[in-house]
């Protein structure tokens, strides 16, 4: 099976044998992200953005396969990465020797994945009942919560994400309820807090579930019991 690198204009995501460390492994991008998190923001929204794009080092990948997101596929092509972004796409880039070079030979570099519905940080890969923080399940309308007060932002589900190519999620409630609350877009990155994640000025969104969660989780506490009980709640609400 073919390598592939998956890269965005913001970060890069390295899959196979020559991968990049994630900037957890970088002590002073930690403590700069850190720091940053500690940092009231002035902003008036109630738990604003602190996100910052992570510190890195220039480095080039080299005569790899890329393609651009735009359906473009650029063969034996380099990628230059400067401050954690592409600074120059093309063929023999020229660069400075204290640039690292990664042999992207038989590899591909494709845009970052954005994973639009996802669960990381509220379900966290360490399945107990005192992390297990997805669904408000007491009312089958529940649209006040925000999934963003549930991110366990240590959740090693975000790592596992970055490795495999996501570099953006929309965090959602879980599904047991007509209304589960509202969503949050984040960056996977290492911080300390939801809003070091917290992707800015994106919009949120709101979760909505019809079907057999709502029935499974209400059915014996008064309803909806079924589709059209699910749709009257709807439009009750």
């Amino acid at each position: 099976m073919k390598k592939i690198i998956f890269c965005t204009a913001l970060s890069l995501a390295l899959l196979g044998c020559q991968s990049l460390p994630m900037a957890a492994n970088d002590s002073s991008a930690t403590t700069k992200a850190s720091a940053q998190d500690s940092k009231q923001s002035s902003s008036s929204e109630p738990f604003a953005s602190t996100y910052t794009v992570p510190s890195s080092a220039a480095y080039v990948i080299r005569n790899a396969n890329v393609l651009d997101g735009t359906g473009q596929q650029l063969d034996q092509t380099d990628v230059l990465f400067r401050d954690g972004k592409i600074a120059e796409i093309g063929q023999n880039l020229l660069v400075d020797d204290m640039v690292m070079s990664i042999d992207g030979t038989g590899m591909w570099v494709t845009p970052g994945i954005i994973d639009v519905h996802s669960h990381m940080g509220v379900y966290p890969s360490l399945a107990i009942s005192s992390l297990s923080d997805g669904n408000e399940s007491v009312a089958p309308s529940t649209a006040g919560v925000w999934a963003e007060h549930s991110i366990w932002p240590q959740d090693p589900n975000f790592e596992k994400a970055v490795a495999g190519g996501v570099t953006t999620a929309q965090i959602l409630p879980g599904s047991a309820n007509l209304f589960g609350g509202r969503g949050v877009t984040v960056k996977l990155v290492p911080t300390i807090t939801m809003m070091g994640m917290k992707f800015p000025d994106a919009p949120h969104s709101l979760k909505m579930a019809c079907g057999e969660n709502p029935k499974r989780n209400y059915g014996d506490k008064g309803g909806p019991k079924t589709r059209m009980g699910n749709m009257a709640g709807y439009r009750t609400k």
